[in-house]
């Protein structure tokens, strides 16, 4: 695994599930942590047992996103890789939910994502570096949903990110990832005996990209579990001639 000794990350989402997993693996890289989520006890029990730095944040706030950053790099210095992961789910009847409560989901997965990627770019650029991972869903695009804020905001984050990363090609690294089907809260309602995802395999593939392995694949969708990094490496100039590992429809 590459190392990251001294680099500076900041994982939203970062207090419980797949970010928490993700803060541990970073800091296990040698990186300074910053992790950031809504509920204090949650941030700083994870940045504590990492030695990192908790983070009080409201994603969907723009003011609370920016106060963020700027608490991350006056205290562990400028920010090398951001992790856009905080993301809430709800199972939805569409016709009966409350309005509010089907927004909130797009506020927090999809604004939320746009506020962190805009507070920090701005420094990437003026820096020359930088990266920023952005998580993720199947829910997207596999068939069978029936919730519809979920799975629809996830196809927004894919779209914005793919987006983002043209915009940003040979400046900022942009990549979106998808953890698999993990044990986390958002998926209690998930059967027993469905093909669970080890919790290890997300935080291992966010510490390669942090590490530039697949940086000429930026804007491509990478699986946690599907896809093999070494093999997405090797193939890298077939995967972008022929357009692959993209959400896309075909007729």
């Amino acid at each position: 695994m590459p190392e990251l000794d001294g680099q500076v990350a900041l994982v939203t989402g970062g207090g419980r599930g797949i970010g928490a997993n993700i803060a541990r693996e970073l800091a296990a890289a040698g990186m300074r942590v910053g992790v950031s989520a809504r509920t204090r006890e949650q941030v700083e029990a994870v940045a504590a047992q990492i030695g990192g730095l908790a983070v009080l944040v409201d994603v969907a706030d723009a003011d609370s996103v920016h106060g963020m950053v700027d608490q991350v790099e006056r205290e562990l210095g400028p920010i090398d890789l951001l992790v856009a992961n905080a993301g809430v789910g709800i199972n939805d009847v569409a016709w009966e939910v409350d309005p509010d409560d089907w927004w909130r989901v797009f506020e927090v997965n999809v604004l939320g994502v746009h506020l962190c990627c805009s507070a920090v770019i701005p420094g990437m650029l003026a820096r020359g570096r930088g990266r920023i991972a952005i998580t993720g869903s199947g829910a997207a695009y596999l068939p069978g949903a029936t919730a519809t804020a979920y799975p629809a905001s996830k196809a927004a984050v894919c779209r914005y990110a793919e987006t983002l990363a043209t915009d940003l090609a040979g400046r900022i690294p942009v990549f979106l990832f998808s953890p698999g089907l993990v044990r986390t809260g958002l998926t209690g309602h998930v059967p027993e005996d469905a093909p669970w995802t080890p919790p290890e395999l997300a935080p291992r593939l966010v510490r390669e990209l942090a590490a530039g392995k697949l940086d000429r694949l930026a804007g491509r969708y990478i699986h946690a579990e599907h896809d093999d990094t070494d093999d997405l490496a090797a193939r890298a100039d077939e995967i972008l001639a022929e357009d692959l590992n993209a959400i896309r429809l075909r007729r």
